[in-house]
This record gives C-alpha cells, structure tokens and sequence, in this order.
C-alpha cells in the first residue's frame, strides 16, 4: 500500500502530461480545421465531389453555430457574413438550399431535411475582390486533388457566385486568411551578389592589430 501511494503522484504526473500532448494536438486540429473551413462565394457547380461533401458538411456546421446549438466555433470567419443580415439562420437555410441543389444535379443524396425553414429571399452583399480571390484559391486546390474539374474550367473568363451573394466593386475581405502559393514568395538574393556591409572603425581598428606571436 505504501508504494501505491508513493508512485500515485508520479503516475498522475505522467497521466497530466499525456493529456497535455493529447490537448496540445487536438489545439493544432481546432487550428488547422478553423484555417480551412469555407464557405464559399463561389457557385458550388464549381467544387469537386470532395470539395462538395465537405461544403455541406462545413454549412450545416454553421447552421447549429447561428442557430445557438453549439457553443464552438462561434467567432469563426466564415460566418461575419451571415450574422451580418438580420436573419442569419434562414441566411445560411438559404446557403444550404443551393449546396443541396447541386447535390441533386449530381445524383447525391444529401438529407434536406436537415436544412432550416427559409421564407424570404436572401441577398448577402459581397466583394468581386473576394470572389476573384476564392477562385484563384479553388483553382490551386483543383490542380492538386482534381485536375479534371479543373480542364472543364479552364475556359470560364469569371466565375459566378453563390446566388445568395450579390457581387459589389471591392477588395478581398479583411477576414480572409489569404494563402499564397510558395512560387510567389519573394526569394533572398543570392549571398554572393548581397552589398558587403562597411566595417566599423572600431572593428577594422581591431584587424589592424596583429596578434601576439608565440616565443620559440
């Protein structure tokens, strides 16, 4: 009994730190989870199959967050837009309509029973700056997981937006975490070519002094 008791605050040291590293990794998930979820201005025509599921799955997220079912995920970006019209439930009821027309387009059988009731029409204003911005960044996600999707969009001059949103002259919005591919990121000059830096006087005074020799 004695040495379960000695080794019990050893062993809950290491039980605490286990689920210090399991916190910490879950943390990352949660980070990495809130960089890439989107909902898209984009049409939905435009995503890939994978690209679809998971806007669906992402919107009906949204849905329980501004319908105050869930307490996560409550500051995410994504949802300025639609906590920003007075009806944000029925704003992304009307989100979801869409995603799910394009399921049926497509022969997939998304549940829309799980969308909210939406009895009005829906006009979220939104920038053509952001709209360029999510095809460029939709286009680099093609090239990787479906370049075929890809080839069929390569003659289309300017992508259409989701129909709830109605494009306005404007820059990419300030809640974006804009990704730039790695190729664009301004190289350093090669070390060879960079301007030598001037010595100081105190420095070159210091290499003018020669050093004590040793006697034989």
């Amino acid at each position: 009994m004695r040495l379960c008791s000695v080794g019990a605050p050893s062993f809950r040291r290491q039980n605490t730190a286990a689920q210090s590293l399991v916190f910490s990794a879950r943390a990352r998930q949660w980070n990495l989870f809130q960089f890439r979820m989107r909902l898209w201005t984009l049409h939905p025509k435009y995503l890939d199959a994978k690209g679809l599921v998971a806007l669906w799955r992402e919107a009906l997220l949204a849905q329980k967050v501004l319908r105050g079912q869930t307490k996560g995920y409550r500051h995410h970006p994504q949802l300025h837009r639609f906590r920003a019209h007075a009806k944000p439930a029925a704003a992304i009821a009307a989100f979801l309509k869409t995603v799910h027309d394009e399921s049926v387009r497509r022969g997939y059988e998304f549940d829309v029973s799980k969308i909210g009731r939406c009895r009005i029409k829906i006009q979220l204003p939104e920038t053509d700056g952001q709209l360029l911005y999510e095809w460029t960044h939709l286009k680099r996600k093609l090239k990787a997981r479906a370049p075929e999707v890809l080839a069929a969009h390569k003659k289309i001059p300017s992508p259409e937006a989701h129909p709830i949103f109605k494009i306005v002259s404007g820059k990419i919005q300030e809640w974006e975490i804009v990704i730039k591919p790695s190729s664009s990121k301004p190289r350093r000059a090669a070390k060879a070519s960079a301007r030598p830096r001037p010595i100081s006087p105190r420095r070159k005074s210091a290499k003018s002094v020669p050093s004590p020799t040793r006697a034989a």
